[in-house]
């Protein structure tokens, strides 16, 4: 299976008062035609940010990324329309995502319309309806506005908006965190059925673990504008490696006493990401941290096969049983 997206030491900095914000730095990986890669991590790690960047919505600082083996780090104006048919976005609040102004046809059809898609008004009419009808959406809804409809209709609109296009590739911005319980089981199985159906490749972006476990073929874990851990989702929950990814997993609630795992709670103070000192970000929230990692920045290294981690001392702290799985 080849790959589709490939992201070669991507930087994102934003100039602030007090220096350089480093919201995504030095960030690599790839993404196989047809899966999907979940990012996870605490707010303001640069998942996001990462997102907005691959797709064009922010200009990059450094680093490259290629889409179908083309350089598209910084593309010229008509590579641009060329790929925002090819590249789309779910954003995560679906009622700031959506002009107030226009009706729920008037949304859906608004990037055919600028992108000619179609070559009459009965196809767009059409196309339209097609489309509502792909993500969920009674047709007598096309004459109302986003104000009228629920979070999980206003999410389906975005869907709808996004795949207008035909895309191959789709950004998720958390489309299913304002959304409420009952309603975000409906949006990921509809987003699944799409991937199969289209064969959609899948950038999801979340905070929740248990929703990534189920939607993801692979993981990556972020942390300050950096990647800690990468592997598959089985993997991951079967054989967590770095500390923070500990953490986070032992948050995760569950009413199954077998598989409960004991809560870790970090303590110490969370570094800047403006002007980040030499070593490890989260050292000064690492129960396991040495004079090592506030002087040296750890590199991501594959641990197993598939399995990467960024820790100076992940075969100390696993009691080194890495090379026994």
């Amino acid at each position: 299976m080849d790959e589709i997206l490939s992201v070669k030491d991507l930087k994102k900095y934003f100039k602030t008062p007090k220096g350089l914000l480093h919201a995504v730095d030095n960030v690599s990986f790839s993404i196989k035609r047809g899966e999907t890669l979940g990012v996870v991590g605490e707010s303001g790690c640069g998942k996001s940010t990462l997102g907005r960047t691959i797709i064009g919505l922010l200009e990059s600082s450094g680093g490259q990324i290629f889409f179908d083996e083309k350089d598209i780090t910084r593309p010229s104006g008509k590579d641009v329309m060329v790929l925002r048919k090819q590249m789309q976005m779910i954003f995560q609040d679906p009622f700031s995502s959506l002009n107030p102004r226009m009706s729920v046809h008037d949304a859906i059809a608004e990037g055919m319309l600028i992108h000619k898609i179609c070559s009459s008004k009965e196809e767009l009419e059409k196309k339209v309806e097609e489309l509502m009808d792909t993500v969920g959406l009674a047709r007598r809804l096309a004459n109302s506005y986003p104000h009228e409809l629920d979070g999980g209709r206003r999410q389906r609109i975005g869907i709808a908006r996004a795949l207008s296009l035909n895309p191959s590739f789709i950004v998720c911005d958390e489309p299913v965190s304002a959304l409420d319980v009952s309603i975000q089981a409906q949006i990921l199985n509809l987003m699944q059925d799409l991937q199969e159906e289209r064969k959609l490749t899948y950038l999801f972006i979340t905070h929740n673990l248990s929703v990534v476990k189920h939607i993801s073929n692979e993981i990556m874990v972020m942390y300050l504008g950096q990647v800690v851990e990468k592997c598959g989702s089985k993997e991951l929950f079967a054989h967590t490696l770095h500390p923070y990814t500990k953490a986070l997993l032992s948050a995760i609630p569950t009413v199954d006493l077998d598989d409960r795992r004991e809560q870790i709670l970090l303590k110490g103070e969370i570094s800047s990401p403006i002007n980040p000192k030499p070593g490890c970000r989260f050292a000064s929230r690492c129960p396991y941290a040495k004079e090592t990692c506030t002087k040296e920045n750890p590199k991501l290294k594959e641990i197993w096969p598939g399995h990467f981690v960024a820790c100076h001392y992940v075969e100390e702290i696993n009691n080194g049983q890495e090379g026994e799985k």
